[in-house]
């Protein structure tokens, strides 16, 4: 059972109709979390690319290290750990509850979503396993949502990173955005964490980055990048920054600009050339999973889009208007919004984007949820919530008015009050979030 409150959840349904559907879209939800699972997928591609030497022959390195960062590295780990003797290796996870067995791998917990000292020291870990690697030895790399602010060891100060951070993620600014600046702020990103290595590398990567872009998860420490200093500083101008930021990051920028900070190694960079980088869960696997299970229980089921962003609390309303009211369909969305936040409240994308629906679900037979596959939606404890035509009414009677809490970007205490946030606890795994709509 991956919902903790799901008799809640279910019972919050005020028709027997609405139980079932309420049922059902949870198990839809369980089985998209199913197929990302970070060991299951890590493993199948470690025989397909390892075991049966498709790439190349365990038996010709003297020595395996790892590195593995982001919300699934424990998962991932554990694939490799059961199946190969690892020298040395870290993992750098979010969750101080994941434990590993074996004396070889280093656990620490980083700061998600803004870096921490322990981030820091997570990365230098990895920085001295990448030292010690000669041209006879093997690095396996897993890389997972989250990466970015786990492994993290920035040219500025960690409290001038963590307010720079802080500014992007309110800003409105996408991933792919706050990864370029990411990278061009790091000793580690875009690149550079392999770019002064001598040995073979193969990188296992669980995606949260809309299209599986290699260079923008985790802000890509083992691929070749193509931004600039130059685009971080737009950037920075576009979102109205540049005149906030701490100097440090100013001047860091400018200085690459200038040619006296190195760029990030490029396409063209020799390194890359005994790089191997492969994606082995996504979005739309997870989607494909949800829609395959909707299916297999008789519904007729539809991915509508596995590539979905803007402005969450549109973007939910936008989907809902898209679809026809035929009984009996599961809609499946999935990738990942943006919250511009104005106001003091609590929450994240999944619960604002179901709170800027409830206007439009009142009086439907719809049964509407959007879930943070990681289990952690925004600043909060839930993964998202979940709504139907009669919420709105519910709302009223409690002396509840949806409009206000979007307003303040507190969709978490709305649904809290209401009883409909999805909680589930970290899920080891991220590949950015699902929707799914049950007429």
């Amino acid at each position: 059972m991956v919902f903790k409150n799901r008799e809640q959840l279910i019972g919050n349904g005020v028709t027997s109709e609405l139980k079932e559907k309420r049922k059902i879209t949870l198990e839809i939800l369980e089985a998209a979390l199913k197929a990302v699972d970070p060991y299951i997928a890590v493993k199948e591609e470690l025989q397909n690319h390892i075991l049966n030497n498709e790439i190349f022959d365990l038996t010709d390195f003297h020595n395996t290290y790892l590195i593995a960062f982001g919300k699934a590295s424990i998962g991932m780990t554990k694939a490799i750990t059961d199946t190969i003797q690892i020298t040395r290796g870290v993992a750098i996870t979010n969750n101080s509850s994941n434990k590993l067995n074996g004396n070889n791998i280093d656990i620490i917990v980083g700061g998600h979503p803004i870096p921490n000292d322990q981030s820091i020291l997570g990365a230098k870990i990895a920085q001295s396993i990448v030292e010690n690697c000669t041209s006879r030895d093997l690095l396996i790399v897993l890389i997972s949502g989250g990466g970015s602010s786990l492994l993290c060891n920035p040219r500025v100060p960690l409290k001038d990173m963590q307010l720079t951070t802080s500014l992007l993620l309110r800003s409105g600014a996408n991933i792919n955005e706050i990864n370029t600046i990411r990278k061009h702020l790091s000793y580690v990103k875009g690149g550079q964490l392999v770019r002064d290595i001598s040995c073979q590398v193969i990188t296992f990567i669980i995606s949260d980055i809309i299209g599986d872009p290699i260079d923008f998860i985790a802000s890509g420490p083992t691929a070749p990048d193509s931004t600039t200093f130059e685009d971080a500083k737009k950037i920075f101008i576009k979102y109205n920054l540049w005149d906030t930021i701490p100097m440090t990051v100013r001047k860091t920028i400018e200085d690459g600009i200038a040619g006296r900070i190195p760029e990030t190694p490029d396409e063209d960079d020799e390194v890359f050339k005994h790089v191997k980088n492969i994606i082995v869960a996504n979005n739309e696997k997870a989607c494909l999973s949800a829609a395959l299970y909707a299916r297999k229980i008789g519904y007729n089921s539809s991915i509508i889009t596995t590539k979905l962003t803007g402005e969450a609390k549109e973007t939910g309303v936008n989907l809902i208007k898209k679809i026809p009211l035929v009984l009996d369909r599961v809609f499946i969305a999935g990738g990942e919004t943006t919250v511009t936040v104005k106001g003091n409240g609590k929450g994240g994308r999944n619960q604002e984007m179901v709170l800027g629906c409830i206007d439009l679900l009142e009086d439907t037979p719809l049964v509407f949820t959007s879930f943070a596959t990681d289990g952690i939606d925004g600043d909060s404890d839930a993964a998202g919530a979940i709504a139907d035509g009669y919420t709105k009414s519910k709302a009223n009677k409690n002396n509840l008015n949806p409009r206000d809490y979007l307003e303040d970007n507190n969709s978490y205490v709305c649904f809290k009050n209401l009883g409909d946030l999805l909680l589930t606890g970290p899920t080891g795994t991220n590949v950015m979030d699902i929707q799914v709509i049950l007429t």
